[in-house]
């Protein structure tokens, strides 16, 4: 996704928006600009590429004095959709008169008939986005009130936005709202910072105000006065971000990935620490905001998601059916809203999102609700969209994830999932001995990815020899099949080797005749029931020439001996074993794309993104 960020206070703020940018260079982006107030004149630099080149260019277009004395801007790094990655299609984008600049997120579905409108009275366009159209139109709203404007521009807008909106005629504000695309706004010392994602923020203050959908802010160095688009006053609460700006930093590895995959038995350890009661054999969750009573009518759970949280709604299917003894179900969640789903109130319908901004989770979200579900959240960032709409879920604690491949978010949500599963379970027809016992494997996941880590160079040496492929398939059964589905995801994205995650029986139904000598197969072949089937599924493969890397089972030397590589997780229970098995292939999947030069961090064509249509 596309990011925002805005300054106004006693700081250069040039220095402060590049800054800003750099650190929301994660969420992937092909151009970048900057535009500041001087005097009565907006000036703005922009440029395709990286926020170095920006950079460079910002230096160049204006002297140094100029530099830094202008104290108000906002910029902006784009991930193009309208118009090719170019310095003219890249934000901040001027009204007509050139006074009023204006940065956005989201797309304006109605841009083409604004745009016909605003040509027939005599507005010329420089791009192609539909950034340039709501820019005009708000210049062509404004009467001398930018506040009104911009208000008058959004009543004529269908579509989603975050913007932040400044003028040379009122250099004391910059006015910013969101619908759809979230927009949080730091609150420091003389100083306001407006930005997509609260990183471009946490060097300055911890204290925010994450707006809701059709808020409108007026904002300055000392205030921040919130409306609703019919400018009707409304209150946000003050949260505390709780982040560490070093969180966001490299610490010394090749790339965030890497950092973050070795952040996993911190990172698991935070969202387990004291949500397991050993007495009861249960956890402890009470985000959940639910009774005993409440757990036990549930008839049904309903596990929404897109991309990688969904694999870990896929597992959390298994969780809740095996343990809680309850139907479960996955769906996508782009989809939900689409097929009118059957709900009702004993239905509970669990989001999970990592970013708790994700567009199409939180549209289905909205129809959960209005359908009278009993509707709770799994988010990582405190305070987002979706945690505050759902009112009640658990928080992961994994901290900032700057890669755009996820990977301790995806661990952390399986972790939840199994917790509550275990609570569900323990009101259900799990025993506190059964319990008991699963609560303290729960409990041991973070030792356990951590000697997996500590195969790193293992995982290695061995994808040296993956490396070259152009092709792979990922199989597993159980809950090891979403971890294939996983595994398949994380190579395909960072090496951009094209690969496929099956269930095993599913080979012989088609994609067996893709085999070839040499193309690598990757099972999931730990110690769960359905192993001996898929021990057959790796035999037929192996039958055409396939090469087998297999994930076992620790001391499982059986099972070992019938691949030609293999990587071993500790010995654990079935479901709690996806974690360490995941952790490998995230491993195995970095080192396959370090080897092949690949841009890890911020793949080509993806972005950490808000999931939209």
């Amino acid at each position: 996704m596309c990011g925002i960020v805005g300054y106004i206070g006693k700081a250069d703020a040039a220095t402060v928006l590049i800054n800003g940018l750099r650190r929301l260079e994660y969420r992937g982006y092909d151009s970048a600009g900057v535009a500041i107030l001087d005097d009565d004149r907006v000036l703005v630099s922009k440029s395709p590429g990286k926020v170095a080149k920006l950079s460079d260019k910002a230096h160049a277009d204006w002297d140094a004095a100029l530099f830094h004395r202008a104290s108000t801007g906002i910029a902006h790094t784009r991930w193009a959709t309208h118009g090719p990655p170019t310095e003219v299609n890249a934000h901040p984008h001027l009204d007509q008169s050139g006074d009023i600049a204006l940065v956005h997120n989201g797309i304006i579905e109605n841009y083409r008939a604004l745009r016909a409108r605003l040509e027939g009275k005599g507005h010329h366009f420089y791009s192609e986005t539909d950034t340039e159209v709501l820019a005009h139109l708000i210049g062509d709203c404004d009467k001398g009130d930018l506040f009104q404007a911009v208000c008058d521009a959004l009543h004529q807008v269908n579509g989603t936005f975050g913007i932040a909106v400044l003028s040379a005629q009122e250099p004391d504000k910059i006015i910013t709202a969101r619908r759809g695309s979230p927009i949080v706004i730091g609150m420091g010392d003389g100083e306001t910072i407006i930005a997509s994602d609260a990183s471009a923020i946490v060097a300055h203050t911890q204290r925010v105000i994450y707006l809701d959908d059709n808020d409108i802010a007026i904002v300055t160095a000392d205030s921040v006065d919130i409306r609703d688009l019919n400018n009707i006053p409304v209150t946000r609460e003050i949260a505390e971000l709780g982040l560490d700006s070093a969180a966001a930093e490299k610490g010394g590895y090749e790339h965030f990935m890497l950092k973050e995959i070795h952040e996993q038995p911190d990172s698991l350890g935070n969202a387990i620490r004291g949500r397991l009661d050993f007495d009861i054999g249960s956890s402890v969750l009470a985000g959940m905001g639910t009774s005993p009573r409440e757990l036990a009518e549930l008839s049904r759970v309903v596990l929404i998601g897109c991309g990688t949280s969904l694999h870990a709604g896929l597992v959390g299917e298994y969780a809740f059916e095996d343990l809680a003894d309850i139907h479960a179900e996955v769906q996508q969640a782009a989809e939900f809203r689409y097929r009118n789903p059957i709900l009702g109130s004993r239905d509970l319908v669990v989001a999970i999102s990592q970013s708790g901004e994700t567009a199409d989770t939180l549209a289905a979200v909205r129809e959960a609700n209005q359908k009278g579900a009993f509707v709770m959240s799994l988010c990582n960032v405190v305070g987002s969209t979706i945690a505050r709409e759902t009112g009640r879920g658990v928080y992961l604690h994994a901290g900032p994830e700057i890669s755009v491949a996820s990977t301790k978010a995806f661990t952390c949500q399986v972790a939840v999932l199994l917790m509550m599963a275990l609570k569900l379970g323990r009101g259900r027809r799990f025993s506190r001995e059964d319990g008991y016992k699963l609560a303290r494997e729960i409990e041991a996941i973070p030792e356990l990815v951590a000697k997996v880590i500590l195969q790193n160079d293992k995982i290695a040496k061995i994808a040296a020899d993956y490396s070259k492929n152009e092709h792979a398939f990922f199989i597993g059964r159980g809950p090891m099949y979403p971890v294939a589905l996983e595994g398949a995801l994380k190579l395909k994205e960072i090496s951009y080797i094209h690969a496929e995650g099956y269930h095993a029986a599913e080979l012989k139904h088609g994609p067996i005749a893709l085999l070839e000598k040499g193309t690598p197969i990757i099972a999931l072949a730990v110690d769960i029931p359905g192993k001996d089937k898929t021990l057959g599924n790796i035999e037929e493969c192996r039958a055409r020439g396939a090469r087998i890397l297999g994930i076992v089972t620790e001391g499982d030397h059986e099972t070992a001996e019938c691949m030609d590589d293999f990587i071993s997780i500790p010995r654990c229970h079935p479901l709690v074993a996806t974690i360490p098995a995941v952790v490998a292939l995230q491993l195995f999947a970095y080192h396959v794309a370090r080897l092949r030069g690949c841009e890890i961090d911020q793949p080509r064509n993806l972005a950490k993104s808000v999931t939209v249509e």
